[in-house]
């Protein structure tokens, strides 16, 4: 039996994007995009976003699957097949998800809490202003709900690529995408009249996202809208955590890189933007402006507040949107824990159920860890960007903020400059398959990219807080 078999491949190119668009569409889409995109003026966010996505995005994410498949190798090993001296990029590849997995999975049980809130008709209690506070310090609850969610997370990563990863993506991700449109679409249905008989509909709210509104947008402002995007295009399409990388090296010789590639960017694009399009519309029409302003507590704070403004429909809307918001969570928490996985089992040679006890048993301790990070073990740290954290936080800032720009520089770097950009544009026309957009690729890898990034890594360390 080969290493490749061993590892297990996509039995489909249909099944290496879902898996893939299932990996990127997930709470840094539906969570993270929309607060970002109310916090930087709508469509000014909006049009950045997109546009390097089509750039940036493309070309990181082009890179990383294309090591992928070319070494047939997991992070951690894929960069020493490349190039000898640069192997160590691998180990802090693999650093990322490894720090990232015990706090999603707790946020993932934070939102299995909501969706059993909403099933069990606890609508008005999840309105309340101390509920997700109290839910988060409690000594127990966040924790058996962080094992909860991290044994479906377990349970599909122990079943392999093509009867754990592939299966549950291709039944996951239509159900999820449906329930989005659906949702999006009643966003724009609504409406509210006011104390003071103003009354703010869906269609407003929707204006109010997708029109780039330039008022007051200085040149520092504008910088700090791009820096965003720019971040939230790691979250979005899962790179510089490894994934990719993973799930590339399952992808069959055959498969259409540039063509699945292109479709899991409009994947991610499309959930990305319905995400705002459920959400922020939602909120304005029931919260105004201030109800975005809450940040990361948009979904657990401000979110639940809506739906209990809406009546008796706010309790089947609450409902689907978490039910959404669980889905999306796991295909995510799966990727980043298969990521780890097969780094054990290229570089140990161990097998796959031995390789996710370890990686199991690991999650589950510093998953408890992070959750008492709000009660027992509760402190608070100003970090380098202005925020003031606690345990979560602070792996947050670590893995995002300063380990995936690293390694996505130093893997621009490689490409672009040490093994040159022709070993990836050689592995995507495998097969006489065309390379749309590969000037664009080149000079993005070897000169854009690599500039964006540094300026990213300055801004981790608040160096820009000044310009806001």
């Amino acid at each position: 039996m080969d290493g490749n078999t061993k590892r297990g491949n996509f039995s489909s190119q249909i099944g290496f994007i879902l898996a893939a668009a299932g990996s990127a569409i997930g709470l840094g889409n539906i969570w993270r995009f929309p607060y970002l995109a109310a916090k930087d003026g709508g469509g000014v966010f909006l049009l950045c976003y997109i546009i390097l996505a089509l750039t940036f995005g493309f070309t990181l994410l082009t890179t990383e699957i294309a090591i992928g498949r070319k070494t047939r190798q997991s992070p951690l090993t894929a960069y020493s097949r490349i190039n000898r001296k640069f192997g160590f990029i691998g180990v802090f590849a693999c650093i990322v998800p490894v720090m990232i997995l015990p706090y999603y999975c707790a946020i993932g049980g934070w939102v299995l809490k909501y969706l059993e809130t909403y099933i069990t008709l606890q609508r008005d209690a999840a309105a309340q202003d101390n509920y997700f506070t109290g839910f988060i310090s409690g000594n127990f609850e966040p924790i058996i709900y962080m094992l909860i969610f991290f044994a479906i997370t377990a349970f599909v990563v122990f079943s392999g690529i093509e009867k754990g990863i592939e299966r549950y993506s291709k039944i996951l991700m239509p159900i999820l995408l449906l329930m989005i449109i659906g949702i999006s679409i009643y966003s724009l249905t609504i409406s509210h009249t006011d104390d003071k008989g103003k009354t703010v509909t869906g269609v407003d709210g929707l204006l109010k996202y997708i029109v780039p509104d330039f008022t007051g947008m200085t040149f520092g402002k504008f910088m700090i809208v791009i820096m965003d995007a720019l971040g939230q295009l790691f979250y979005s399409i899962s790179v510089a955590m490894g994934i990719m990388i993973t799930y590339g090296s399952y992808a069959k010789k055959e498969t259409n890189l540039m063509k699945s590639i292109n479709q899991i960017e409009f994947f991610d694009t499309l959930v990305a933007f319905l995400a705002g399009m459920m959400i922020i519309p939602a909120v304005l029409v029931f919260s105004g402006p201030e109800g975005m302003s809450v940040g990361p507590g948009l979904m657990f704070v401000s979110l639940p507040k809506v739906f209990h403004s809406m009546g008796i429909i706010g309790s089947v809307v609450g409902l689907v949107f978490f039910l959404i918001v669980t889905f999306a969570a796991v295909t995510s928490s799966v990727s980043i824990m298969e990521a780890i996985v097969s780094c054990l089992m290229d570089k140990f040679g161990w097998s796959r159920k031995k390789s996710a006890v370890i990686v199991s048993i690991y999650s589950v301790i510093f998953g408890i860890i992070v959750c008492l990070g709000y009660n027992l073990f509760y402190f608070e740290m100003e970090l380098p960007n202005g925020v003031v954290g606690q345990i979560l936080d602070l792996m947050d800032y670590i893995s995002n903020n300063w380990l995936m720009p690293v390694v996505a520089l130093l893997t621009c770097i490689l490409i672009g400059w040490i093994a040159k950009p022709k070993v990836i544009i050689d592995e995507v026309t495998q097969g006489k398959y065309k390379f749309q957009r590969k000037w664009l690729y080149i000079v993005m890898v070897k000169f854009v990219a690599p500039t964006l990034l540094f300026i990213l890594l300055l801004q981790a360390f608040g160096i820009f807080n000044g310009l806001q």
